[in-house]
């Protein structure tokens, strides 16, 4: 079982990066959350990992939080989730608010991620809220920082290629950037991050 790594960041093309550990370079695939936090191209990334082996794939993905991977590895247990949908959920909705919906009762949220429909929006809140019972959800919220730009078109393309591959159809995709606020953005990262919350 690989548990974690450390390297240099070669590449990172949503929801795939590739990190370089000691000359071999290790393919990850990481959750949204995960890929907001992640430092620069040629900087030094540590992740926490969670290795899957298929009949036709090796598969490792990679969390900046212990927390992200202790609830993926939640999602995988639950009945009809796979790694695929579970690592979906965790790029739709911030963990906390996912652990809220489920204690809540909240299946109207769930249902609005990409491959989430009534019934496995049903099962998550069954089968999660026992495993959810300990889980401490911060109440701090954090805003973020105004910069009064225009948003470049390149900025558009990526969080739209973003949204796409996270199972949106590019209309849905193209209205939640629509109604994101300029003013608070100053990168492709959290347009997508906004984008999303207007998914929910």
């Amino acid at each position: 079982m690989i548990g974690r790594i450390s390297g240099v960041l070669l590449e990172k093309q949503a929801p795939e990066i590739l990190v370089d550990v000691s000359g071999v370079g290790y393919e990850l695939q990481v959750p949204m959350t995960t890929l907001y936090q992640l430092a620069d191209i040629g900087e030094s990334v540590t992740l926490h990992t969670h290795f899957v082996v298929r009949e036709d794939a090796q598969l490792l993905y990679g969390f900046a939080q212990l927390s992200e991977r202790r609830l993926f590895r939640a999602l995988i247990k639950v009945n009809g989730v796979g790694p695929k949908l579970a690592l979906t959920i965790l790029s739709g909705i911030e963990s906390d608010d996912f652990v809220r919906c489920v204690r809540d009762g909240d299946t109207a949220s769930l249902v609005r991620l990409p491959g989430v429909g009534k019934k496995t929006a049903e099962r998550l809140l069954v089968e999660m809220k026992d495993r959810l019972n300990d889980w401490q959800v911060s109440s701090e919220v954090t805003g973020s920082s105004a910069a009064d730009i225009d948003l470049s078109s390149n900025m558009l393309a990526e969080a739209e290629s973003a949204l796409i591959a996270l199972g949106y159809k590019p209309q849905e995709a193209s209205r939640a950037i629509a109604k994101v606020n300029n003013d608070s953005i100053n990168s492709s990262e959290q347009l997508i991050r906004s984008a999303l919350k207007n998914m929910l």
